[in-house]
């Protein structure tokens, strides 16, 4: 029997958050129908203009037989919270369904409906004061990518919602089925809820000038080579002091911590697409020991290499060279 996921949607919400999880989930192949509900059955306009059909109104939709209730996020969402009738619908097919989940700032209609309170949820980093602010009754977290609570998922914004969904799938499916249907989405790499929001490319600002630029490069080119200050000071063409300052006056941290997030990623990346050693890692990417990658992963990321590596990639080598294919779909 196919699940049905629900996903509201209202004027200004932000498309991204509604077409990335549509996508993941028809990509699971029957396992799903996937179904849009407005304020009102029609056109609905994004944030960015792009016009979306919601198939049904709350006033023509009845909140049973919901497997997933979905909320997206964006721009509009302060003004449908201001909605009654949509927020007490979100309540009332939320209490029947099996589980609910939002997207970025979609968290503040499920707040708004009475569905958070003493949880534990997260939204984009930008919302975070404010949903913290204004309903003191949640705990707000908004350095994971996406949390669960019990049956109430939320996520940070955009493409976060992709790994929720994908984590929705494996919940639902497995771990192999929701790798395949990453592949097939060319998703580089399915990120765990517990990452953070933060990662080097989004985390750190951009270098402004040739030389803190030519340090970086270096940085990404061989991640586990020395990189002391003085090793990048001579790429940049500046003093050590002079480059410390500038470095992190231009990307907001000090080189030492840009070089270890570097080192992290290069080593998640390493885990989760070949069999190499943890010791053979650690080594490639400057941690020296085994011991002090584990260390530095639970400090980052609150897990240990293997337990990333077991968790994060699939097994089934089939699985994942194919995608799950539609019922009719040409292959």
């Amino acid at each position: 029997m196919s699940r049905r996921i629900v996903f509201v949607v209202f004027d200004g919400f932000q498309p991204l958050d509604l077409t990335g999880p549509h996508e993941v989930f028809h990509s699971a192949g029957d396992t799903y129908v996937c179904e849009v509900v407005a304020p009102r059955a029609g056109p609905v306009r994004s944030v960015s203009g792009l016009l979306v059909h919601a198939g049904h109104g709350v006033a023509d939709l009845g909140p049973a037989g919901i497997d997933t209730l979905v909320v997206v996020g964006g721009r509009g969402v302060d003004q449908a919270r201001q909605d009654e009738a949509l927020v007490s619908w979100i309540a009332a097919a939320a209490a029947g369904a099996r589980r609910v989940a939002s997207v970025c700032s979609g968290v503040f209609l499920l707040a708004a409906a009475g569905l958070l309170d003493g949880r534990r949820v997260t939204t984009h980093w930008a919302r975070e004061e404010q949903l913290a602010r204004e309903h003191p009754e949640v705990r707000v977290d908004c350095e994971p990518i996406f949390v669960r609570d019990g049956p109430v998922w939320t996520s940070a914004g955009v493409t976060a919602g992709m790994d929720l969904a994908l984590a929705l799938v494996e919940d639902d499916l497995g771990r192999d089925v929701a790798h395949a249907v990453a592949r097939r989405l060319v998703l580089f790499l399915r990120r765990p809820g517990g990452q953070s929001q933060f990662s080097v490319a989004l985390w750190s600002r951009q270098p402004a000038t040739d030389p803190v630029r030519a340090a970086v490069t270096a940085i990404h080119a061989d991640p586990g080579a020395r990189h002391d200050i003085a090793g990048l000071a001579a790429h940049a063409g500046l003093s050590p002091r002079h480059l410390q300052r500038r470095f992190t006056a231009e990307l907001g941290v000090p080189p030492a911590a840009y070089v270890e997030r570097v080192r992290v990623e290069a080593a998640q990346r390493a885990l989760t697409e070949g069999d190499e050693p943890v010791e053979a890692i650690a080594r490639r990417y400057g941690f020296t020991t085994a011991e002090t990658l584990r260390r530095t992963f639970h400090r980052r990321l609150g897990v240990a290499p293997s337990d990333y590596r077991a968790r994060f990639r699939s097994t089934a080598e089939a699985a994942v060279a194919h995608h799950v294919p539609q019922k009719g779909e040409p292959v």
